[in-house]
């Protein structure tokens, strides 16, 4: 029954999925139990929500990161400047002031040490 199968596949990947089955069927037929079908198939262990919550802040933490050192260095493109005015939403510091270059360096700093913590 399995020749027929492997006549009839189109190309490879349709072959490996009639193997895969093929196997999978013997090891429940013998009662053997695969470690990699649960990956092959998509239903290994999930990653947990929390984890993927944390690695979405840092990613965001990271993309803030680099906007406020590309406007330290200059760039004043609408989108970055953006950025940096919601990045100090709710203080009292204005793009305008002598010092927001010591300013943007405590807070990339400040996103640092999140990101490390």
């Amino acid at each position: 029954m399995l020749v027929t199968y492997l006549e009839a596949s189109r190309d490879l990947c349709e072959t490996g999925s009639f193997l895969f089955g093929a196997a999978l069927a013997v090891c429940r037929i013998i009662g053997a139990k695969l470690s990699t079908a649960e990956r092959a198939t998509g239903q290994g262990i999930a990653i947990p929500a929390w984890r993927i919550r944390i690695e979405e802040r840092i990613a965001k933490a990271r993309a803030l990161i680099g906007r406020l050192v590309c406007f330290r260095s200059g760039n004043t493109r609408p989108r970055i400047v953006r950025t940096v005015r919601m990045a100090f939403a709710g203080t009292n510091v204005s793009l305008s002031q002598p010092d927001i270059m010591q300013k943007l360096t405590e807070r990339i700093d400040d996103q640092k040490q999140r990101i490390a913590a």
